[in-house]
């Protein structure tokens, strides 16, 4: 017994529910959330490491600082040229 609630409760609510909704309804319902927990504990399980992720970061801020550089030296040049 779940805090007062008897199986013939439960029966009588799943009954009804199958009622309402129906049975092909339900199955597309609890095949979506299988689908839904099945890629959550994929992601959860492909979380990339700490030392992955500081990788990534560093690449990331190495090609951020090369393309800022690469943009300011134009710049400069186009500066230098205008001034001429």
């Amino acid at each position: 017994m779940l805090g007062g609630i008897s199986v013939w409760q439960l029966l009588i609510v799943l009954a009804i529910i199958i009622l309402l909704f129906g049975t092909k309804k339900l199955r597309h319902l609890g095949g979506d959330l299988g689908g839904a927990l099945k890629s959550f504990k994929k992601a959860v399980d492909e979380e990339p490491s700490e030392a992955q992720f500081d990788a990534s970061a560093k690449k990331l801020s190495s090609e951020q600082s090369n393309e800022f550089s690469n943009h300011h030296a134009a710049n400069h040049k186009t500066d230098l040229s205008a001034n001429r």
